[in-house]
């Protein structure tokens, strides 16, 4: 990170006219006019005119001073009606301060309001063009990228169809499609992210923590885990003022705290950690637990991927052990991952695992077969298809989208090759009455690996002589 300051904000404040009536707004343009005119007037025969206002003020910023070094990533956090947004838009440009300055080197890229920047009667190419240009980019730039962009967006034929008939989604992926491609310096993002389907969140989320490696970010939202997990610096704006800045965790911390003593009707001072009850396995097993769902998407091949091509994840599926249907789930009962695999040459030490995101992207557990195999001289032959399970038991999961990534590699932990790598590989989604908010370690029960006896092009069958450990 540099020490250079590649957005310096001053003293800035944004202040709104507020009408209780249009006719107020009306005489707003008229009258304090013919009143400054008449002034003199007045002086002559004795009276004083002063003009009257007829508008309320309201400070959407007010005296707000911070600076954003350069490969810096600051979250701006807040309740409804705070000043984010306003805040975002005048480091854009896109509105002018009352007071106050705003200095900002670099390109700057914005995800602010969903479709901004879009003209709904142009076809999605035409927007590629308008919104890139308007980013600095020239016209031969914008030629070498649009295919780039094109497939970034992957919304098919309706690039070639009016904005307009776009659904929320679509026109999330093409504006994110855009400034992922215009080479910024400082990207603005406005809460933008919240729409699409899981596997372009998870795409666009590769795609800016990538980013934050580079570059300068403000990133601006009500999900504090993804401040938290994008930001190393956080700003809480309160009522148009800094209420604090900082470390990100301590801030979000500080933010969340109060929020819900609000909400509670408790002081601050009120909110304080506790310590849980400890319970014997016996009085966990009783404990009584709501049910939650879950639906299992398809697994799909066609997600991002990369390795050297000599082995293949062919399958990742999530059951129960048996391999019956995953539909109504407590929390802690017995699950199992199968990710199918062909070695294209022989592989010897394979490793094969997963880990489980959440829908940031964050790796929340998962695990894979190096330590409980390492002792055991294994090799998966070339053209020879296995399944690898991982039985362990199912933490109970908030509310949300996960993706599950797989793979295959060989060598150790330390010091290995990957042979396919698939980002996303399998989506579920939870409806769960939890809310307990952390990031879960999970054991593995058992790990087992079937031999799978390739029979015809398209058929296959489950070898009963599979390899199998207890994990520790």
């Amino acid at each position: 990170m540099s020490s250079e300051s590649c957005v310096m904000i001053e003293s800035l404040s944004k202040c709104y006219h507020v009408f209780n009536s249009p006719p107020d707004r009306l005489k707003q343009s008229i009258l304090p006019r013919l009143q400054k005119v008449a002034a003199p007037i007045g002086r002559l025969v004795g009276k004083t005119i002063t003009p009257r206002q007829y508008f309320q003020e309201f400070w959407a910023l007010r005296d707000v001073s911070f600076s954003v070094g350069r490969g810096e990533a600051v979250g701006v956090i807040g309740r409804n009606g705070a000043g984010k947004s306003t805040l975002l838009q005048l480091v854009c440009g896109t509105l002018t301060p009352t007071s106050g300055s705003v200095v900002v080197k670099g390109r700057v890229a914005a995800l602010l309001e969903l479709g901004s920047g879009f003209n709904p009667e142009f076809t999605g190419v035409e927007n590629i063009h308008l919104n890139a240009s308007v980013l600095g980019l020239s016209s031969s730039e914008i030629d070498a990228k649009l295919s780039d962009i094109i497939t970034f967006a992957d919304i098919g034929d309706f690039i070639h169809q009016p904005v307009k008939t776009y659904s929320s989604g679509m026109a999330m992926r093409l504006a994110f499609a855009v400034i992922a491609h215009v080479d910024a310096d400082v990207l603005i993002v406005d809460e933008a992210l919240s729409v699409g389907d899981a596997y372009f969140q998870q795409k666009c989320m590769r795609w800016l923590r990538g980013f934050c490696e580079r570059g300068t970010l403000l990133f601006c939202g009500h999900d504090i885990s993804a401040v938290m997990s994008f930001c190393n610096k956080a700003i809480w704006l309160d009522a148009g003022a800094i209420k604090a800045v900082g470390d990100s965790k301590e801030v979000c911390e500080a933010y969340t705290s109060a929020v819900y003593a609000q909400s509670t009707g408790l002081p601050a001072a009120a909110i304080r950690s506790s310590r849980r009850k400890s319970f014997i396995a016996k009085e966990q097993s009783a404990l009584q637990r709501p049910a939650q769902s879950i639906t299992v998407f398809e697994f799909n091949d066609k997600c991002a991927s990369f390795g050297s091509g000599d082995g293949t994840v062919l399958d990742v599926r999530l059951s129960r052990p048996d391999g019956s249907d995953l539909n109504w789930i407590e929390g802690g009962e017995e699950v199992c991952v199968t990710i199918t695999v062909r070695a294209e040459v022989s592989i010897t030490h394979p490793i094969v695992g997963f880990h489980v995101k959440d829908r940031l992207g964050q790796p929340l557990f998962g695990d894979n077969t190096y330590l409980a195999f390492r002792e055991k001289k294994f090799e998966i032959k070339q053209g020879e298809i296995v399944d690898v399970k991982f039985v362990f038991d199912l933490p109970c999961l908030q509310s949300g989208e996960y993706a599950i990534t797989a793979a295959i590699a060989s060598g150790t932990l330390e010091n290995h090759v990957q042979h396919h790598w698939l980002h996303d590989a399998l989506v579920f989604t939870v409806n769960s009455p939890y809310r307990n908010g952390v990031m879960v370690a999970i054991p593995m029960r058992s790990i087992t690996i079937d031999p799978v006896t390739q029979l015809s092009l398209g058929t296959t069958t489950r070898n009963s002589d599979s390899i199998s450990t207890m994990a520790n």
